[in-house]
């Protein structure tokens, strides 16, 4: 089974689309947003989940931790 939480590869002008079972959440530019987008999506431990490498979360497309354009 996928992970629920998927982080997308970085888009061309930068920053990550960020999914959870299907639904999108938004873009995160760093792990700032992306836990502020876990946080209110109803994840009470999203910073966890993010400073901890989660195998709730998926990185697709690029490295862990990084927004980036390619």
């Amino acid at each position: 089974m996928a992970a629920p939480i998927t982080v997308h590869r970085p888009s061309p002008t930068g920053g990550r689309r960020v999914t959870a079972r299907g639904q999108i959440l938004g873009l995160a530019y760093s792990d700032r947003d992306l836990t502020e987008l876990l946080r209110r999506a109803g994840l009470e431990n999203a910073e966890q989940l993010v400073d901890g490498d989660s195998a709730l979360i998926e990185w697709r497309g690029g490295r862990a931790h990084k927004y980036e354009a390619a």
